[in-house]
């Protein structure tokens, strides 16, 4: 019979099945891509929103930053296709930044990459949520709860493995293309038709400044989002892996680019203005089709296509997290498949925070723009510079033309990264830029606490044989005479001849029934009285154990036996004080004079139904 979480996840994968799970391009696509193809429903709004407010006269610049911002999108293009046959196991921005740069630049790229997985999958469900509530506004109140569901979707399909989830994400990608192109290919016509539109709706209210544009490009650099995400899951293609990988990214690429710009051409050209909270893209819709079916269909495949461009974080951040754990910077649990071959920890982890930044700001995407980009583009600097210093160091054919290419891309968005976080810094870019070295800082931290481990762990030193030690002084801790403890007893009569009983008294005359039932029993083993005139047991009990090994002065540590019974259900645990559990604790975690924690035997008994 499947169990409920077989039943929502799957049923666990072999280990031989990993190979399996690789993806075509068709599906690389899909699971890889509906990060940057989506991101142009919100770049787009954030490049209307900078220019409106400087009226008709700004608005005119939205093509040329539209064209700045798609020559940017080819010169990545070109640098990641680079990245792809140079690191063919897989060169995100940390591998190519720390083998290249070293371990402090790959440490803040990881950081950068990390922060912006979690705003991408948060930024894109909320304007999800915010595309169809511009066609039901009544959504627009419950925008917080409905993002929180499509996570919870996104989540459950990338939990169920790899070739689900990209056999999931391709039904809305596709559409959105078929429905989103179908638009602009009416819009054009429609634009022949009845010419060039006028924005009399758009008063000034600002003056037009050259800091208006700068603030606006920065804004609008969140179409190029995601274009990292191919190099970081390259390991998710069919073999041959690079040149499967390459396609992909340029076909996403030109597709990306068309949508932008035929978009933000089609909102100028038309002179498309919004009503009240709806997004640019859907007024877009709107001026073109009406209110037709086929409009709510446009609208429909948004949302879709920004669910599941969430998706490219659970894609991204998971391997992520993976290869910083191999290489010792984040916990271990990041590194293990899960049943399904996928890395379940690290999917979870982005879940909860892309959950905590949904409700902590309201599902607002506009609010979490800011914090966006300048993570994004911290990353894509130190790996196109990474890359410069790999061709260098590899040479190999036409490798000053390969060094060329990706130092223009280093040099395009380090500028890029600039003009951002000070054009963001005040509305949020800062917390991004305190952040990234903090987590730099963690990661450190985490690796010398494994290296210290390691230290202390190794048998270097040791003798090659080792004398056997001693029978052990036992003590047993009893809260009273049952069946659990007479089978801690019979396991430590077992072990020792050198058993000491112990009676932590917190209820006077307690102590004495207590005695009296031991002696009924003849148990052979002495019982000692601890009082306890404040109630506490573990303090008293530490004291005890404490002076028994002052008094046998024998270089040993008595051995704590402890009787624990375990009842049948997890929830019947809740009905008990768990006495043995924090005695546990208290005895692992208590560091002792002989420099190592004392000895604990736990003797579980099993209570039936």
């Amino acid at each position: 019979m499947r169990t409920l979480s077989e039943f929502v996840f799957g049923s666990p994968l072999p280990t031989a099945r990993l190979e399996s799970e690789r993806l075509n391009k068709t599906r690389a696509l899909a699971a890889l891509s509906p990060d940057a193809l989506s991101s142009i429903a919100y770049a787009n709004q954030e490049i209307f929103l900078g220019l409106a407010v400087a009226g008709a006269v700004a608005l005119a610049y939205s093509w040329s930053i539209a064209l700045a911002i798609t020559g940017l999108l080819l010169v990545l293009a070109m640098s990641y296709s680079q990245t792809l046959y140079a690191y063919p196991s897989g060169g995100g921005s940390y591998t190519v930044a720390k083998e290249n740069l070293g371990p402090s630049p790959g440490l803040v790229a990881a950081g950068a990459l990390l922060i912006d997985y979690v705003l991408t999958a948060a930024v894109s469900l909320t304007a999800g949520v915010a595309a169809i509530a511009s066609a039901f506004p009544v959504l627009w109140l419950y925008r917080v709860p409905v993002a929180l569901l499509l996570l919870l979707v996104i989540t459950i399909a990338n939990l169920r493995g790899v070739r689900e989830a990209g056999t999931v994400m391709t039904v809305p990608v596709y559409l959105f293309l078929f429905a989103f192109g179908g638009m602009l290919v009416a819009g054009f016509a429609l634009a022949a038709q009845q010419g060039p539109g006028s924005y009399s709706e758009a008063p000034a209210v600002t003056p037009m400044t050259t800091t208006l544009l700068l603030h606006t490009f920065a804004a609008g650099c969140t179409a190029l989002t995601g274009i990292e995400a191919i190099s970081n899951g390259i390991t998710v293609f069919r073999p041959p892996v690079s040149r499967n990988a390459s396609r992909t990214l340029w076909t996403m690429a030109l597709l990306m680019g068309a949508l932008f710009l035929g978009s933000i051409g089609l909102t100028h050209y038309l002179a498309v203005y919004p009503q009240g909270a709806e997004t640019i893209l859907s007024a877009l819709a709107r001026t073109v089709l009406g209110t037709s079916p086929a409009y709510f269909l446009v609208q429909g495949a948004t949302l879709l296509i920004l669910a599941v461009a969430a998706n490219t974080s659970f894609a991204g951040f998971p391997r992520v997290a993976s290869v910083l754990a191999h290489d010792r910077y984040l916990p271990h649990q990041f590194e293990h498949l899960g049943d399904r071959l996928v890395y379940t920890n690290g999917m979870l982890v982005l879940a909860g925070l892309t959950g905590l930044l949904i409700v902590v700001f309201g599902g607002d995407s506009h609010a979490l723009i800011p914090l966006f980009a300048v993570g994004v583009f911290m990353a894509f600097t130190l790996s196109q510079a990474g890359m410069v210093v790999h061709w260098f160091k590899l040479r190999g054919p036409q490798w000053r033309l390969k060094a060329l290419a990706n130092g223009v891309g280093a040099v395009v968005t380090s500028a890029t990264f600039l003009i951002v976080a000070v054009s963001k810094f005040a509305e949020g870019a800062w917390i991004v830029l305190v952040l990234i070295p903090a987590m730099a800082i963690i990661f450190r931290r985490i690796n010398m606490h494994y290296k210290e481990v390691a230290k202390e762990l190794t048998l270097r030193g040791l003798p090659p044989s080792l004398r056997p030690l001693p029978k052990p002084r036992l003590v047993i801790p009893i809260s009273g005479v049952h069946r659990g403890v007479i089978e801690a007893v019979r396991y430590a009569q077992s072990v020792s001849d050198r058993i000491t009983a112990v009676y932590v008294e917190t209820e006077p005359g307690a102590a004495e029934r207590t005695r009296q039932e031991w002696e009924r029993w003849e148990l052979d083993i002495p019982l000692d009285i601890v009082p306890s005139p404040y109630r506490s047991i573990i303090g008293p009990l530490l004291e005890y154990l404490d002076g028994e090994d002052t008094h046998h002065n024998d270089g040993q540590q008595a051995t704590v036996v402890l009787p624990e019974f375990v009842p049948a259900h997890w929830w019947q645990a809740l009905l008990h004080n768990q006495t043995a559990f924090l005695l546990k604790l208290a005895l692992v975690y208590r560091r002792r004079r002989l420099g190592h924690a004392r000895p604990v035997i736990d003797v579980p008994y099993y209570l039936r139904d």
